[in-house]
Formats: C-alpha cells, structure tokens, sequence
C-alpha cells in the first residue's frame, strides 16, 4: 500500500492512498441518458487503481516512454479517469481532446502536441479517419465503446474493453516530481489555433485540494455535465471529487434541460456552470418545480449580475462566483460575501492587481488588465508547449497576465469586463453583452442567445455593430420585429442588437463556451435569417 512519504500530488499516489482508506467506495459514477433512462457506470478507488495498472502495462505494451503523449478523445466515460491514472503510473502525458473536434484543428491538436497514440470514442472515429494522412505519429488507438468491430485503420487498434478486461500486473508510479507534466491542456482556442499548457501533476493536486475553499462538505455530491477535456470538470469537479472522497456524478455531456432532474435522481448539491451556460439555463421556461432540487450551491464562473440573484430564487440555491484560468490565477466570491457582480478577492496565496496598457497599477474603479504573483513575489510557472514566445508573454515582468479587463472596486473586490481585445464598443459606449442576453433570454420565443460584435459598418475605427446570435424555441414562428421591439422597451440604446442572427444551434467549446469566430464566419456567408433592426 502506499507510503504517506509519496507526494499526492501525483494523482496515481492519491488513487493508492484512498485505496488504503477507502476501496469500495463509489466515488465516480457516469450516466448516460437515453430513452430507457439513466444509464449508469461507477468507479471504486480499487476499480480506478486495478484499471490504471491495466491501462499503464498496455502503454508499456505500446512502447510508449516516459514523457511520449497520447490523445484522450472521448466524452465523460469512466475509462477517461481510467486513462488519467494510468498514464500517472506509466509516466506518460495526456492530451485530452473534444470529441467534436474534427478537420485542420484536430490535425493541429493531435500533432502539434506529438501524439504517438490515442484512446477515442467510435463516435468520433469519423473525424480521426479524415485526418489521418496528416498525423504521421500516430501508431495507435483504442476504442471506447466499438466490441464487435474495430475500424480498419492503417494503425495498431484495440478495444480499451479488453484491455481492461486483463489481469492486473502491478508496477510502480514512475513519477516522482509533482512539477512534472501530467497532461497538455489545450486553451479554449476561441479566437485562432489553442495553446497547449503543460500543466504538471501539482496543478491538479493543488486545485483539487480546494474542496474546502470552494465550499464543498463531506456530505456534498457534486455534479458536472462539463466536459473532462476543460480543467473546469477535470482539476475542480473531478479532482476535489477524488481528494475528498465524495460521491460525483458525471454525464456523458451537458444538457440543459436534464440538468435539474439529474442533480434530483442522485441528490446532488452542487455543479458548476461556465459563462453562457447560465444564460440558457435561465432561458428555459420556468416551472413550479424549478426550487424543488437539492443544489445546495452552484460554482458559477461568469454569473450574469442582472440575473445573479433571480437565479439564486427561482432556483432555491446560492452562488458561489469564482474566477480563474488553467494556466493558473483565481479569484473567489462566496456564497454571501461579496457583492452580487463580483467574481471575488484573490485567496491568501495570491495578490491580484489591475494594470494599464504600459504596466502601471491603476486607481480602484479604473478598468485594466487582471494580473497576479505568488503571496511570496513570484509568478506562477506557465509553459506553453513549443511556444516559448507565448510563455514568457503569459508571465511577463513576474506577473501572471490573464488577458482580461476588470476592475477593483474600493473595498478590493474585481469585477470582469471583457476578454482583451474582445469588448464590444458601439457609437462610443462599451456594450455589456450580459445585460442584452438577459433580457432576450427571458422572451418564450428563444432557447439559447449569444451577443458578440462584428466590424461596425460606419467604419468608425474600434467600433462594433452588436449581433444577437439566437436559437429559436420555434424558427417557423419567430418574430424578429417582436424581438426588436422587447429589445428597445428594455434597454438602452446602444445595447439594442444592430442584427439578430437566426441560428440552428450555437457553435461552443468543451467548456460551453460560445466560439465567436464560427458565428462571425457564419455571418459573412448567412444570406438568410439575418435581420436588420428597424
């Protein structure tokens, strides 16, 4: 069993260690929800421990080195945690990859980070297939969830079933160092090719020690319908899971419209949202049993103001606001602690500023750059993989730079205003897309809304015309002049959309994160349901 001298940092430490205290417990369950119901698949730490050493021997078997990467490819499945303490053990790197990845940006994942193999759901097959001439070092895969038959790839292939299937043959974790990579956790990559941070074991271990800090109790089941290829799922619903030793479910992907009956049919108190995903949360009609869930809380990144504390009433629950980066760098507001709006302080071992364009520390109030150090003056160790330009520009002068224009308000609380280089400033005033999102996701016509900007078409230099990206409950009866109308009754002038542009769905990341770009593409091409405000 494992020695209390070995560094739980390392996740395949920590997965040995609970082993110890705890083998039965089933600490990860996967659900699937199809017509017959919920569909269900659970992880004990002995199933995660004997299946990570499963995992780490056919590494082995596939001649992968210590510090050689391979690709993850798959939606929430229990093999994906398998997969994670494997590599752990064996002293390879992952590359976790969204299934829906596909085309020039699969091919730049699955190369520009070396992969020498990957483990990819059948359902994402197709994709790889595509590419394949263009991935060179690729030399196999494994497939979740194909039995019967394997694809015909030019590529050694094999069902991850069986391999999980053989006897256990114990081997020792390889790593030692927490500072080691773990995993290349691509960025969101919502504005051109993503990054890879070489996050390091100690990245995981640290984040998922926060269990406490971000509210969760022995007795809390924590959910997450967010992918585990985005650190958000993986290093803070996963990881405080396992540090902790709670009971947390995941589901394949996330659905709205399930999510409330989820958390109700496995008693969850708590599950995280990203951005826009409260917005169409809160857009879905509201009903009698909306409060009548066990949430105790939700760990919201990017709760709208203007519907902060609706959601927290119409919902029963509360808010805990939080702000951070996989790269590292985070900011927390509890439940009741900070104003409603604020994405929070910085924790006792950091110190956060706001700096203007030439790196000066401005006046409470002022909006700039969000930037942070270690509490003892040292920056956060970032690594891009073979990009050292962006590296040294990440932490530049010792400060970790987050690319994000905030403010401090006098008592030392932030406030986030847009993504650098992303506000929307329109005849002179910056639009905040939350306040029109709101107010257009209450309308019964929309199921899911995204306000971004394009290219003003006065020609005004840094001036954007606002669009309103909209999902319609019904096309055949959408009313765009109703829209219009509602949108000038309710807000001021220049947040009304100069365009709503009519879609089937809206493009997102992993981490349900809007992808302005395809939008913005989408809008230079669309000849049909683009509507002119009057």
């Amino acid at each position: 069993m494992c020695s209390e001298a070995k560094d739980i940092a390392i996740l395949s430490n920590l997965i040995e260690l609970k082993l110890s205290e705890n083998p039965d417990i089933e600490v990860l369950t996967f659900v699937s929800i199809t017509n017959e119901g919920y569909q269900e698949e659970k992880r004990t730490y002995k199933d995660l421990w004997e299946n990570g050493q499963r995992i780490a021997r056919a590494l082995d078997d596939e001649k992968m080195n210590r510090g050689d990467a391979f690709a993850i490819v798959t939606l929430n499945h229990p093999e994906f945690v398998d997969a994670m303490v494997g590599s752990s053990i064996a002293g390879t790197v992952f590359v976790p990859i969204d299934p829906r990845t596909k085309g020039k940006k699969l091919t730049f994942m699955l190369t520009h980070s070396d992969c020498r193999g990957a483990i990819i759901g059948d359902y994402a097959l197709e994709y790889l297939e595509e590419v394949l001439c263009d991935c060179p070092l690729l030399e196999w895969i494994w497939v979740v969830g194909s039995e019967s038959q394997l694809p015909d790839f030019p590529l050694r292939t094999e069902s991850i079933s069986r391999i999980l299937s053989t006897t256990v043959e114990p081997m020792e974790t390889r790593v030692s160092d927490p500072d080691e990579p773990m995993q290349m956790l691509f960025t969101s990559g919502t504005t051109g090719d993503p990054k890879a941070i070489l996050s390091p074991y100690a990245r995981f271990g640290f984040v998922g020690q926060l269990g406490e800090v971000f509210g969760l109790r022995p007795n809390d089941r924590p959910y997450s319908g967010l992918s585990l290829t985005h650190a958000n799922a993986q290093l803070i619903t996963l990881g405080t899971t396992l540090y902790m030793g709670l009971q947390g479910v995941f589901s394949r992907k996330f659905t709205k419209s399930k999510l409330w009956d989820i958390t109700r049919y496995y008693g969850c108190t708590t599950f995280n949202l990203l951005g826009g995903m409260t917005t169409a949360i809160y857009s879905e009609a509201a009903m009698k049993t909306d409060a009548d869930n066990p949430v105790r809380f939700i760990l919201s990144a990017g709760m709208p103001a203007n519907i902060w504390s609706a959601f927290e009433k119409r919902f029963d629950c509360e808010i805990y606001e939080f702000y951070g980066a996989a790269e590292g760098g985070v900011l927390i507001n509890p439940p009741g602690t900070g104003p409603v709006g604020s994405i929070g302080k910085p924790p006792p071992s950091l110190v956060a500023k706001i700096v203007d364009e030439n790196d000066v520390e401005i006046k409470n109030g002022e909006a700039g750059e969000i930037v942070f150090q270690n509490v003892d003056g040292d920056c956060p160790k970032v690594l891009y993989h073979k990009n050292k330009k962006a590296s040294e520009e990440k932490t530049a002068a010792g400060w970790l730079r987050m690319g994000d224009i905030g403010h401090r308000d006098e008592k030392g609380w932030y406030y986030f205003h847009y993504r650098k280089g992303g506000g929307i400033r329109h005849n002179g005033d910056f639009v905040n897309p939350a306040f029109v999102e709101k107010e257009l996701a209450e309308h019964p016509m929309i199921d899911d809304v995204f306000v971004y900007g394009v290219p003003s078409s006065n020609g005004v230099p840094g001036e954007k015309d606002v669009i309103a990206a909209i999902v319609a409950i019904d096309e055949a009866s959408f009313d765009s002049s109703e829209i219009f109308r509602v949108c000038k009754e309710k807000l001021e002038s220049n947040f009304v959309p100069s365009y709503i542009q009519l879609v089937s769905e809206i493009p997102k990341t992993a981490s349900e994160k809007p992808q302005e770009r395809f939008l913005l593409e989408a809008f230079s091409n669309q000849k049909d349901n683009i509507f002119i405000a009057p």
